[in-house]
């Protein structure tokens, strides 16, 4: 028997509408402690609600669905209120009086809809980057994630069916009248294999929601921080004309383009140290370069040893230096700040997932990574029982990733995410 929990759905108040969520066994029984008139599944009615006292609490639209047509697989009641502070703290303080009822925690509606099977881990995380989203980007791909859980579902199905051809031939294998089936078996193997290759192999969501990281680097002096402050439209690090002001690493999240970057400011790059501290902000500078997604190296000189596709030249200070190599931008002037953000976003949309397409995150990409390793080793093994095993594996990491089979903690991490009335 579980508990039936209430919370707030929407947002805070004060709001034109606030909906009340009650799920559980004695959801119903709490409607009915609220209105004397019985309301009509799945069609939103007006009624009186009441306080234990029959105290008018507010004339509300209410429903109620089944647990079968619930979105948490359980009996659920909606309660479409006024929207005042006072309203919505008077019908929940009215339903903490009621018996068998309790506050909900944080995702623990989401947790109802995972537990009973209404959503797959990976629905589950989809809706939490969808939550989380702070740009367009983030939020196109948060809705992909639909298909990717409906993907995950159709793998899993073919994984099972491959099993239990497996399974048949090992069972019949000593009846002469029954036809071997390899041939179906391999290419529905292969299929798979090359479907996860192909989804392992797309850019993964961590840039996403992580931020594209951008590496500022340069000798000092070269006006690293005040580009970077130019970029994020606020004071992220301290700018002086004395070099080796930056000697540690320095970080400001931005939006550019509807895409979420990190900007890294690091110590000037030289080879002679002035003191130990500038020494070690040198050592992470180049710890932070190797890291980069992209760096804008700011300096006539050679840049180091960077994949091209990686690196962006920057004639910074074109204000006072009208000569120079790569773009010409002014963090005094703005002038050439834009085409910078241009190339930037640019960049970074060959290292995020197309739109449309599903984005897998490290935890999923670790357990299609699984999966898929075991499918290449049931396609080149020739022993049958060893072959069904290679498959049970593929089959766990696929539970694993929709969340059929998980640890309790990565789980409760997760659910955490989720605001209350979620």
């Amino acid at each position: 028997m579980t508990d039936t929990i209430f919370a707030l759905s929407s947002g805070a108040p004060p709001a034109a509408i606030a909906v009340v969520r009650i799920s559980g066994p004695d959801a119903l029984t709490a409607l009915g402690a609220l209105t004397i008139v019985p309301a009509t599944q799945r069609r939103l009615e007006l009624r009186t609600l009441r306080d234990r006292a029959g105290g008018v609490l507010d004339r509300a639209l209410v429903t109620w669905f089944a647990a079968d047509a619930s979105v948490t697989g359980e009996t659920l009641v909606e309660l479409h209120l006024h929207g005042g502070r006072a309203t919505v703290a008077a019908v929940l303080g009215t339903l903490s009086e009621l018996p068998g009822l309790r506050p909900a925690r944080a995702g623990e509606f989401t947790w109802q809809a995972f537990r009973n099977g209404r959503m797959s881990l990976v629905d589950v995380e989809a809706l939490s980057d969808l939550l989380r989203a702070e740009t367009e980007t983030q939020r196109r791909a948060a809705l992909a994630g639909g298909g990717l859980a409906r993907q995950v579902e159709q793998w899993r199905q073919d994984v099972l069916l491959l099993s239990a051809l497996v399974e048949a031939q090992l069972d019949q294998s000593d009846e002469d009248d029954v036809p071997a089936d390899r041939s179906r078996i391999d290419a529905l193997a292969g299929k798979l294999f090359d479907e996860m290759a192909a989804m392992l192999a797309r850019p993964g969501a961590d840039r996403l929601f992580d931020g594209v990281r951008v590496v500022f680097a340069g000798p000092p002096n070269a006006g690293k921080s005040s580009l970077i402050n130019t970029l994020a439209q606020r004071e992220v690090a301290i700018t002086s004309p004395i070099a080796g002001t930056t000697r540690d690493v320095i970080e400001a999240p931005v939006q550019l383009g509807g895409i979420a970057f990190v900007l890294t400011d690091v110590a000037g790059l030289r080879q002679a140290a002035a003191d130990p501290i500038e020494a070690e902000g040198i050592a992470r500078a180049w710890a932070r370069l190797r890291a980069a997604d992209i760096v804008v190296w700011m300096d006539a000189g050679d840049p180091p040893a960077i994949d091209v596709n990686r690196l962006v030249r920057v004639h910074p200070k074109a204000d006072l230096e009208g000569d120079g190599v790569g773009l010409k931008v002014s963090a005094v002037t703005n002038e050439g700040v834009s085409t910078l953000i241009d190339e930037l976003t640019t960049r970074a949309v060959r290292l995020l997932p197309t739109e449309g397409d599903a984005a897998l995150t490290r935890r999923q990409r670790d357990h299609l990574r699984h999966c898929c390793y075991a499918l290449r080793e049931f396609v080149e093994e020739t022993d049958e029982l060893l072959g069904a095993e290679h498959l049970r594996v593929a089959r766990s990491a696929l539970d694993d990733l929709t969340g059929r089979a998980g640890t309790e903690d990565m789980l409760d991490a997760l659910f955490g995410t989720f605001c209350i009335g979620k």
